[in-house]
């Protein structure tokens, strides 16, 4: 049973969308309002990999930044908070990315935030590329 407020909920959901709004705009220096510093992102299925904490990540946005396959939007959607345990929930949300030639990704978020002094962050999160069969 969750027992989170809707102050939690309104918190988690936007942690989780401003994600796409920074990473759109190039605030990368404000990553450490989503990510805990100890984020483990899995990115296996676009190509990057496990990255292990808030650095590793800064250190990927600021190498692809300029590349020509990034995204120019990245969108999230039918975010749901699926279980907790005590100060940590487990989320699931809908990502879709606008690519530069105007065709479109979509994905699987699964996270896990957790809550600490400054707020509700992400501290794991495996994105799953949805694709169709070749």
């Amino acid at each position: 049973m969750l027992n989170i407020t809707t102050a939690d909920r309104v918190a988690i959901y936007e942690v989780i969308a401003l994600h796409g709004h920074l990473i759109d705009d190039g605030e990368w220096d404000r990553l450490g309002e989503v990510f805990a510093s100890d984020v483990v992102f899995d990115i296996t299925d676009y190509g990057y990999g496990t990255l292990r904490g808030l650095d590793a990540m800064l250190d990927l946005v600021r190498g692809v930044h300029d590349d020509k396959n990034q995204a120019l939007g990245h969108h999230v959607t039918n975010t749901v908070v699926t279980g907790q345990d005590g100060d940590t929930v487990s989320a699931r949300s809908k990502g879709l990315g606008v690519a530069p030639d105007g065709g479109a990704g979509t994905a699987i978020y699964e996270d896990t935030l957790r809550r600490e002094p400054q707020g509700w962050r992400i501290s794991y999160r495996k994105a799953i590329a949805r694709r169709t069969e070749s």
